[in-house]
C-alpha cells in the first residue's frame, strides 16, 4: 500500500481559496480506529461554516469532510474486515480528527457502517449524511400515511431527500424554494416559491406536520403554519443558529409540538443506511447527485455550494 495521499486541507479560515491539495502521510492504524480507502464523499454546509471560521472548536490545518464512502484497507475491527464497503458519518469527523476528503481516512470503528450494495460510488456517497438526517428527521416528526407535510428548504440535500421517503411514506408533500429556477428540479406534489410573502399552501387546514430545514428565520412562522394539534420539527440550519427573542409560551400554539432532530444520533447506524441503500437500489428512493467534483476541484466545489448553485447533493470523487 502507498505510504502517501492526496488531500484536501484547509490551512485557515476563509473563502474557498484555503483549500490545498496536499501529499500527506497515509495515516497509522491505531487500537480502535481503522483505515478507510475512500472512494467519494459528500459536501455539507457544515463543512463550509468550518471553512469560513464559524467553528470555534476546529483548530487549522484540518482535513475537511463528515461523511465518507470507501472500502476498508486496514481493519483493527474484526467485525468490519480489509475489503469491506463502509460509510461513516459524523461523530467529530473533519473536525476533531480528519475527514473524508483524502484518499484515506483514519476513523473510529465505532463511526463505521459495513454495507452490502452495488450502487456507483458517486450515487453511495450522496445517502449517508442527507438520507440518514431525512430519515430520523421524519421519523421525530412522527410521518404517517395519509399525512400532508411542508418541506421547508425543499432544493437543499436532505429537502430533496425527505420529499423522496414521504412519497414512498403514501404522505403529500410540498416543499418550498426560494429560487423559482429550480422547482423545475423538485418532484413534490406541490412546489411553493417563497418569496418572503404568505405561504401559499394547498391546504385550507395546513400541513399535519412540517420539516423545517431553514432553521431560525422561519420556525416561527412555520409554528403558526402547521395544522392545530400538528408538528414542526426543526432540522436545518440554512438561516442560522438562533430564534432571536423567542418566546415559547407565546409562539407555539397550545397543542402544536415543536421538536428537533440531530443528525449525530444517527452515527453508526449501518442498519438503517443498508435500508435506505436498498430502497434505493429498488427504485423506491431517488438520490438527487446535482453535480460530481474531482478531489483536485474541491475549491470549485465549495464554491458551488456557497453560491446555492446546486438542487441537491453535491459529491467529491476521489
Amino acid at each position: 500500500m502507498t505510504t502517501t495521499m492526496r488531500a484536501a486541507v484547509c490551512v485557515r479560515a476563509g473563502g474557498p481559496e484555503v483549500l490545498e491539495i496536499r501529499e500527506l502521510p497515509v495515516p497509522a492504524v491505531r487500537d480502535g480506529w481503522s483505515l478507510v480507502r475512500v472512494r467519494a464523499a459528500g459536501l455539507n454546509r457544515s463543512e463550509l461554516r468550518t471553512r469560513q471560521g464559524h467553528s470555534p472548536s476546529v483548530s487549522f490545518p484540518r482535513v475537511l469532510g463528515i461523511e465518507c464512502v470507501g472500502v476498508v484497507a486496514v481493519s483493527t475491527d474484526p467485525a468490519v474486515p480489509e475489503g469491506v464497503t463502509v460509510a461513516a458519518v459524523m461523530g467529530e469527523m473533519g473536525r476533531q480528527y480528519d475527514g473524508g476528503c483524502a484518499e484515506y481516512a483514519l476513523l473510529p470503528n465505532a463511526s463505521l457502517m459495513p454495507l452490502d450494495t452495488s450502487l456507483p460510488w458517486d450515487v453511495l456517497a450522496a445517502l449517508p449524511e442527507t438520507y440518514l438526517t431525512a430519515f430520523g428527521a421524519l421519523e421525530a416528526v412522527g410521518i404517517e400515511a395519509g399525512g400532508r407535510l411542508l418541506i421547508r428548504g425543499g432544493t437543499s440535500s436532505v429537502g430533496m431527500a425527505a420529499a423522496s421517503i414521504a412519497r414512498a411514506y403514501g404522505v403529500e408533500t410540498a416543499v418550498t424554494t426560494r429560487r423559482a429556477a429550480k422547482a423545475g428540479g423538485l418532484t413534490a406534489e406541490h412546489v411553493i416559491i417563497d418569496d418572503d410573502g404568505p405561504l401559499a399552501l394547498p391546504w385550507p387546514d395546513g400541513p399535519s406536520y412540517v420539516l423545517d430545514l431553514v432553521g431560525a428565520r422561519t420556525a416561527v412562522e412555520s409554528l403558526r403554519l402547521v395544522a392545530p394539534g400538528g408538528t414542526v420539527c426543526v432540522a436545518g440550519s440554512l438561516s442560522g443558529w438562533l430564534i432571536e427573542n423567542f418566546e415559547p409560551i407565546a409562539m407555539i400554539p397550545s397543542g402544536t409540538r415543536l421538536t428537533a432532530f440531530h443528525s449525530e444520533t444517527m452515527k453508526g447506524r449501518a442498519d438503517v443506511l443498508q435500508r435506505i441503500v436498498g430502497e434505493v437500489e429498488a427504485g423506491v428512493y431517488a438520490p438527487n447527485v446535482d453535480r460530481v467534483f474531482d478531489l483536485q476541484d474541491i475549491s470549485a466545489a465549495h464554491r458551488y455550494m456557497e453560491n446555492d448553485e446546486a438542487t441537491g447533493k453535491v459529491v467529491v470523487r476521489m
